[in-house]
């Protein structure tokens, strides 16, 4: 990364290379000394210092890695919150006011109000899954849209202009990830959930002639009639059987009934004049005899993929998956860099940190996946020499590791990974664990020797 000034540049690296010692500790414990810890909050207390400047580097050589991919890339849309407990809630912002649930006894409902801070992320993945990277990020708080809400109560949300509302971010985030990444764009895919299903959203996609597959939630005009009405009197469908983990990690087996329809979607009646019709494929999943005491799945999918027979349709549910990629990039900045833990008093520093953090988090993800894509990967590719003799040392049969999956099964198994036959492939937390085990251990190595 590149900062204006040369001397935030370094200062940057040191912060970085301070953070990624220790997974989840906090700023004095890492910084060790007050000049150290002082610098740090200088840099994210700087407002010369943007989150764009922070990632550009992450940014830079994601765009490098996507240019190497051969196929398809997934770009995976998603935002969540980071929440903070503050007696000075105004100092950082809301994002959310709502009820605490239950009765109590005055009759009254009992408001919260939510502080913290909001990020949109774009993350580039491979068909198969591999984390490339975060192509775009972006950072605030619902005092930017305050007024957005009383708006919705006095006119229909359909006619609010898209730049009025939140739903900007996903457009904002899909500019900005073609921009940077400068490889062919109809070699990306992008995918989102049911909030990403925004008709601007779609005629962007199709002006930057990119892709798009998005989990529909609204029943749209198209044709001479509604999605649903489409769907119900289409062909006959093609029957698929899936594996997932719900909520409570059970893994469950379902059939699915999988019908696609391709369809002329026509811009909601108050922006008829601003945007053109999107020719875009339906594909309409829909569970077969589902068990009692499960709610059966139902998916509607938006696309302008060519969906032209089951193959391909298939394929794209199998995309629609990764999906979930992204969400265990947002638990690993929470649960194993304990982002929101931070005692940082504004919104911005808050920022600066979680853009840090980003590429932290990036790290342990994609080491996690990166020894299941194939087993004679060299180790260099993740670890520094150093790094590698430790992991060789505690082993103690150097012979016997010679691809990354070997090394990542010892980094591993310091954060508690009992590496027994039928055991699955280590995943995110014990990584992170063994990352933090292994920065100690690194540390003392180079104490020592000087």
């Amino acid at each position: 990364s590149e900062f204006r000034d040369k001397r935030l540049t370094e200062r940057f690296r040191s912060i970085l290379s301070t953070l990624a010692a220790g997974n989840g500790q906090t700023i004095p414990q890492l910084c060790e000394d007050w000049a150290m810890t002082k610098a740090t909050y200088r840099f994210l207390s700087n407002d010369r210092v943007e989150e764009n400047e922070i990632l550009s580097g992450h940014f830079h050589q994601v765009s490098k890695r996507v240019k190497a991919t051969k196929g398809p890339v997934l770009i995976l849309h998603d935002t969540s919150e980071f929440v903070y407990k503050r007696e000075d809630v105004d100092a950082i912002g809301l994002t959310r006011r709502g009820y605490i649930p239950g009765k109590f006894e005055d009759g009254l409902k009992k408001e919260y109000s939510a502080c913290g801070v909001l990020m949109h992320a774009s993350l580039a993945v491979t068909s198969e899954g591999l984390p490339l990277g975060l192509t775009s990020a972006r950072f605030w708080t619902r005092n930017v849209f305050k007024n957005t809400a009383q708006l919705k109560r006095q006119v229909n949300s359909t006619r609010i202009p898209v730049d009025e509302k939140e739903s900007i971010k996903w457009l904002q985030n899909l500019q900005f990830s073609n921009k940077n990444l400068t490889s062919d764009p109809s070699k990306f895919v992008h995918i989102g959930d049911r909030e990403c299903d925004i008709y601007e959203f779609y005629s962007e996609c199709v002006k930057l002639n990119t892709f798009f597959l998005i989990r529909s939630s609204a029943n749209r005009l198209a044709d001479d009639t509604t999605i649903a009405e489409i769907v119900d009197r289409s062909n006959k469908p093609y029957i698929h059987k899936i594996n997932f983990i719900d909520g409570n990690g059970v893994n469950i087996e379902a059939k699915l009934s999988v019908k696609v329809k391709k369809v002329m979607l026509h811009p909601p009646q108050g922006k008829v004049k601003n945007y053109p019709d999107v020719e875009a494929f339906v594909i309409a999943v829909s569970e077969v005899n589902p068990p009692d005491g499960r709610e059966a799945i139902r998916w509607n999918f938006i696309t302008n993929l060519p969906i032209t027979n089951r193959k391909q349709a298939i394929q794209a549910i199998e995309w629609y998956k990764q999906r979930w990629k992204i969400e265990t990039f947002f638990k690993i900045m929470k649960s194993g860099f304990k982002a929101e833990e931070s005692k940082l008093r504004t919104a911005d520093r808050i920022s600066r940190l979680l853009s840090i953090i980003c590429i932290l988090a990036w790290r342990v993800h994609w080491i996690t996946h990166l020894t299941r894509e194939g087993q004679s990967i060299n180790p260099h590719v993740a670890f520094d020499a150093i790094e590698i003799k430790i992991l060789a040392s505690i082993y103690k049969k150097t012979g016997d590791l010679v691809t990354l999956h070997d090394y990542v099964v010892i980094l591993a198994r310091l954060g508690g990974y009992l590496a027994r036959r039928r055991d699955p492939p280590p995943g995110n937390t014990v990584i992170w664990r063994g990352l933090s085990k292994l920065n100690d251990l690194k540390f003392g190595f180079e104490m020592r020797c000087g």
